[in-house]
């Protein structure tokens, strides 16, 4: 029996729809206006949950569709007092499961908190696996792209979607819900589709969203025209790299007086010495040959800018290799390189003994979440690279 169940368009609760198909299959939980002013998912997902209402798309599994950010998107702010998909860290996460009404004084501790408890009764993996994907928008135009967690199972639920793959960028950011629900063992993407209230974005959401459910097993092939939705995201890429990565985060606090230079869009190509922004310091220039991403043109936010770099296909192919073979065992064994003895899925880099070894070898078997701690350099991969935990 097919269950169909659509909210109003205007957010009063926190879910936009749900979708149960006739036979058992994979969940897929997608998450919506985790920033206020990005409404294009909810627009996009509320169109896919229509259409699938009318009966003629075989589905197998049930489709989720929430909203992050309540409060922040009556008003469509970014955020209220703070950005929600920074609020969920392990150590936040346990705060707020702990934390009474009177300590959730700031707008955002209560959604994430309302959040968490939605979370607790939807993050039970459907009979053939567990799918999980996050839509956003960004304030300057530009084309459309995929990020992800580095696992293999993440990868190949992103080759389902034929726009630039983004590695590392979430690795650059802490406390997002996508690794969060990453680790809990879901297959996870994000996908930012463009820019906030352009139509386009929504457009894109849409396919983006189609093509997921067909990639995550949910519905075949011919069960709904998605020619079109795979034109349209192929032309969207515009050219650009299949897979790039990222390796610089430009953060920046309201002190800095950030200004990013007129102009920009995301994804575009930027030589060594662009100038990209200006705060209290002066130019900000391009530290090298790349592709800019995400330059902010809002007043909120804490990131001014990311640069990322191309990756040759052969890089990921050997990843793969090396990492089905679970030879990251190895790593353990160079000069320097322990395993960290709390946290799971972490080596401790002594950088006075393993200066020799580049960054690249790590990020090979999925390390790529770096952080300094004096001369010792913690370097951390997602969990359930291979398998999940059920």
């Amino acid at each position: 029996m097919t269950l169909s169940v659509v909210a109003e368009s205007e957010v009063v609760t926190r879910l936009v729809g749900r979708h149960v198909g006739r036979k058992p299959g994979p969940k897929l939980l997608v998450t919506t206006l985790m920033h206020g002013n990005e409404p294009a998912g909810r627009d996009a997902a509320s169109r896919v949950l229509a259409r699938l209402s009318q009966g003629d798309v075989d589905l197998s599994g049930e489709l989720v569709v929430l909203v992050g950010n309540t409060r922040a998107s009556q008003s469509h702010v970014r955020f209220v007092d703070k950005d929600l998909n920074r609020q969920f860290t392990p150590e936040r996460v346990d705060h707020l499961r702990r934390s009474s009404p009177s300590q959730r004084m700031e707008s955002e501790d209560i959604d994430a908190w309302e959040l968490l408890q939605v979370l607790d009764e939807e993050l039970r993996p459907g009979e053939e696996g567990a799918y999980f994907l996050d839509l956003h928008t960004t304030s300057a135009p530009g084309i459309p792209f995929v990020l992800f967690g580095d696992t293999l199972r993440n990868r190949k639920w992103a080759e389902s979607i034929p726009l630039t793959k983004i590695l590392g960028l979430e690795e650059q950011l802490d406390g997002t819900l996508l690794e969060h629900i990453g680790s809990t063992g879901w297959v996870t993407l994000g996908c930012e589709g463009g820019q906030h209230d352009d139509p386009v974005a929504v457009d894109n959401l849409e396919a983006v969203l189609w093509l997921a459910m067909v990639g995550a097993g949910m519905i075949p092939e011919d069960a709904h025209d998605l020619g079109p939705s795979r034109r349209r995201l192929e032309s969207a890429r515009s050219g650009r790299p299949p897979i790039i990565e990222v390796r610089y985060r430009h953060p920046i606090t309201p002190r800095d007086q950030f200004r990013m230079r007129p102009g920009f869009t995301s994804l575009d190509p930027v030589d060594t010495g662009t100038l990209l922004a200006m705060d209290v310091e002066g130019e900000i220039r391009a530290r090298w040959d790349g592709w800019l991403l995400m330059p902010l043109y809002q007043g909120q936010g804490s990131d001014g800018f990311f640069l990322a770099s191309q990756v040759k296909p052969f890089w990921l192919e050997l990843s793969a290799v090396l990492r089905r073979l679970r030879l990251d065992t190895l790593l353990r064994i160079l000069p320097g390189v322990s395993a960290h003895p709390d946290r799971p899925a972490t080596l401790v880099v002594d950088t006075k003994v393993a200066r020799i070894f580049p960054l690249e070898i790590f990020h090979l078997f999925g390390y790529r979440k770096l952080r300094s701690q004096g001369h010792v350099l913690l370097v951390s991969r997602r969990l359930h690279d291979l398998t999940p935990p059920w």
